[in-house]
């Protein structure tokens, strides 16, 4: 091990807890990018880079009629003079404020390539070009007339502005997203006019709620458009609180093409999804086979969106395969809002609707009465200078006199005509050619015009009403520059309600619908065959196998399958194997007891009703819709006590029940005498000494009792002829009439 070395003498060293250092230092941070980088001031709804941006391009003189500079210039002035941070970070910032589909109302208009929706970059700095817009030219106005405070910039060789004057509602209107330490603030764009409503309702009526302010800003108006599929409570709650999120969908419709054939066109995306990654992930789905009833998308933008979904077939319903891209792709995507803004440019906080524009107007005000004071004293030191050169006029021959004779005419002036030093300076600063006549009218009339202004501005700063009228036109005259009627003011996003898709079954919907033949073997093997196969007497089975029962149905459907022990179970369509080979085993899709078997497979119809009956004689009638089972388990419907074994399951169509056992007695009741039930042991249908149900069935009394004997025909039992049969539940029956087959089965 090497010795310790002690540290350099000389200078005093000083022991630090490094946990305290810590804490210090990361809190340093955490504060520096919380105030001067992530979060946006509540007031004017810029952070520090952006504000610098624009107040660079002021001094610029890139004024919205003015040429435009290069970039590159903008960001060196921004870079040295006041952002002393990296040259790209300040570029992409002016990127975005220019950029029409990330900023609803931008704040720098470009020339060049500023990038796009696709998520491309723009170009380098020295290839594009910038001025301010009208909304930026807002945000500056008055900012010569000490409507706001400066400070030294970071190397104290100049001043910045601390905040905007913002005669535009800028922290809704345009939103702001950012990352800071411990916490984040996402405020997606509204509509200027909106909140200008908002604004003027909120100063008339100080003490209005968020609540009552959403009839005047419904939702956000976001860049890209797109639709918000969220109900009005919850907007609300968002708005109350300055936390939550907005459901966004796409804008869609379905386009027709020749011979039945149509497309969905694709013609507004959420806000802040590239369009290119939507379309990779799209194409992804599809190439997984996760989107079966999509057969190709394609991107045919220009300078608008038109993204093309082609359906797998004309029968697919657009709004299922909508509503299922929906589910699956940033077709739908969630906006959040979390209004975290630094309250009077100080305080982090989290405002909701009312406190945010309540913000903005103090800060007008604040601007208004900043500005109007700049004003008065404008005034007052010229109303000073004119009131000296008016005293001048009165003797110009002896102010003449002095200038021309006196060593120190300025101190001769004052004393003469008692004037102020600033009097005697701007007389003696006077031109020859401005001592005529008409002169000193024009002053007279400038004076008059300058004593009545200041009337009207000391009125206002003794006035909080007229301070706040005042306020109320400035915003008048701003809404109607971006008023609903404008091409920039008009709302982009709209409001809908989503469909309702509870019953939808979307495994179901993503299976093309086509006919297949279900063929379950006695052996209770199952499988599908394509169409509908009205004969099947080609069908081969294994072994000593042979069919058990054969059915139509269609991809789409469920089939239901009966055990003996009194358990239904529910298999898919679309998931059953082919018809080439023999199918699979059922018991291999569904966990059966061992010594259990299937009675019977049929195709799910909702709506309607079955007989069930076990071999001991109890049974109930089941609606189909409680039979359908989500798991491999089943559903239990009737319960059996050792050894009975569910025996019957019959449609329900007609108003009577026939039911023969195994004694061979045939029993005839009316139907309503057998309760409705979704689970149970049911009620006595027939009464046995021994022995047990054989079959039943459900048949209507009027059309008579049909069967089919052992040789496929079938007979019919008129209404008048089956009196001595017709009984009631749970009697004993009696033995059947002539013809009736040996099997003791109706079918």
């Amino acid at each position: 091990m090497g010795k310790l070395v002690n540290p350099p003498s000389g200078g005093e060293i000083e022991n630090i807890n490094l946990k305290e250092a810590l804490e210090e230092r990361y809190l340093a941070y955490a504060l520096s990018t919380i105030m001067h980088r992530a979060l946006p001031d509540a007031r004017d709804g810029l952070k520090p880079v952006h504000r610098r941006i624009l107040h660079a391009m002021r001094l610029l003189r890139l004024d919205p009629k003015s040429a435009p500079k290069k970039c590159a210039r903008i960001v060196g002035d921004v870079m040295g003079q006041y952002h002393p941070h990296g040259d790209q970070a300040i570029y992409d910032a002016l990127v975005r404020l220019a950029q029409d589909f990330a900023q609803r109302y931008p704040l720098v208009e470009g020339q060049g390539n500023f990038g796009n929706i696709d998520g491309d970059n723009a170009a380098a700095m020295r290839y594009t070009e910038a001025r301010l817009t009208e909304v930026a030219r807002l945000l500056l106005d008055g900012i010569d007339e000490n409507a706001v405070d400066f400070r030294e910039t970071y190397d104290q060789a100049n001043e910045e502005p601390i905040v905007l004057p913002a005669a535009f509602p800028n922290l809704l209107a345009n939103g702001s997203q950012g990352i800071a330490v411990g916490m984040a603030t996402s405020i997606p764009p509204h509509n200027a006019a909106e909140l200008c409503d908002a604004a003027l309702y909120l100063i008339s009526h100080p003490n209005a709620t968020s609540e009552q302010l959403i009839n005047f800003v419904p939702g956000p108006d976001l860049p890209t458009g797109g639709i918000i599929v969220d109900g009005r409570d919850g907007i609300a709650e968002t708005y109350r609180t300055g936390r939550g999120s907005f459901r966004v969908r796409a804008r869609w419709q379905k386009e027709e093409g020749g011979r039945g054939t149509w497309n969905i066109v694709v013609t507004e995306i959420p806000y802040l999804v590239p369009k290119s990654r939507l379309i990779e992930k799209i194409a992804e789905l599809l190439q997984e086979k996760k989107l079966p009833l999509l057969a190709d998308v394609r991107d045919e933008s220009a300078e608008d969106v038109r993204i093309v979904l082609e359906p797998r077939s004309r029968t697919v319903d657009p709004v299922i395969l909508m509503e299922s891209l929906f589910k699956l792709t940033e077709l739908e995507s969630r906006v959040p809002m979390n209004v975290n803004v630094l309250s009077r440019g100080k305080v982090p906080k989290v405002l909701g609707l009312a406190e945010c524009l309540r913000e903005w107007l103090d800060h007008r005000r604040e601007v208004l009465i900043r500005r109007s004071q700049f004003r008065l004293d404008a005034i007052d030191k010229r109303l000073e200078i004119l009131g000296g050169l008016l005293i001048v006029y009165l003797d110009l021959d002896k102010v003449i006199k002095i200038i021309r004779e006196e060593d120190e005419p300025k101190a001769e002036l004052m004393k003469v005509f008692k004037l102020t030093e600033i009097q005697a300076n701007a007389i003696l600063d006077t031109r020859l050619r401005s001592l005529r006549k008409l002169e000193e009218m024009e002053l007279k009339r400038e004076q008059k015009s300058l004593q009545e202004e200041k009337a009207t501005i000391e009125n206002l700063l003794g006035s909080e009403k007229v301070q706040w009228q005042t306020v109320s036109w400035q915003i008048r005259e701003v809404r109607k520059s971006f008023g609903p009627d404008t091409a920039l003011g008009k709302r982009r996003t709209e409001f809908a309600e989503a469909p309702d898709t509870s019953d939808i079954d979307f495994a179901e919907a993503m299976v093309e619908r086509e006919p297949i033949t279900v063929i379950v073997s006695q052996k209770g093997w199952i499988r599908a065959m394509k169409g509908h196969q009205t004969d099947i007497s080609a069908v081969q089975f294994k072994g000593d196998d042979n069919l058990k029962t054969a059915f139509f149905a269609e991809t789409t459907s469920k089939i239901i399958v009966v055990a003996t022990n009194g358990r239904f179970f529910t298999l898919d369509a679309s998931k059953l194997p082919g018809g080439r080979g023999f199918g699979d085993p059922i018991r291999l899709m569904v966990d059966l007891e061992e010594g259990e078997d299937f009675i019977a497979a049929f195709p799910y119809r909702a709506g309607t009703k079955l007989l069930v009956a076990g071999t001991d004689g109890r049974g109930f009638v089941v609606p189909t819709d409680d039979v359908i089972a989500n798991t491999r388990k089943g559903k239990q419907i009737l319960n059996l006590d050792e050894p009975a074994k569910l025996t019957v399951c019959a449609d329900v169509q007609g108003d009577h029940v026939a039911i023969v056992g195994e004694n061979r007695k045939l029993l005839l009741f009316p139907l309503d005498q057998v309760p409705e039930m979704t689970r149970g042991k049911g009620v006595r249908l027939q009464r046995y000494k021994d022995g047990g149900v054989s079959d039943a069935k459900v048949f209507a009394l009027d059309s008579g009792l049909t069967w089919k004997d052992t040789s496929g025909r079938t007979w019919t039992v008129e209404k008048s002829e089956l009196a001595e049969w017709i009984g009631n539940r749970a009697e004993a029956g009696r033995l059947p009439p002539k013809g009736f087959p040996r099997s003791n089965k109706f079918e």
